[in-house]
């Protein structure tokens, strides 16, 4: 009573076909499974940088963190 039976499932799943076709759901799969990979990729690249030196510093330790000006400040005249 609630959920929902494979008959209903299956049903979706026709009608899901006939409304975009069997090329462009494909299609979608392999896109989705893609961004899948890349973003796994990018999670493991993520995880090795974390581990190197890097020029970003925690702030709370007053360390200085190498960068470019983008403002100027104002002079007091």
């Amino acid at each position: 009573m609630g959920g929902i039976s494979i008959w209903q499932l299956l049903i979706i799943l026709l009608i899901v076909i006939l409304v975009f076709g069997a090329k462009k759901i494909r299609g979608l799969g392999g896109d989705v499974g893609a961004a899948i990979k890349n973003f796994k990729q990018a999670v493991k690249e993520g995880g090795e940088e974390d581990g190197e030196d890097s020029p970003k510093s925690d702030t709370k330790t007053g360390e200085v963190i190498e960068g470019e000006v983008t403002a100027k400040k104002k002079q007091k005249a």
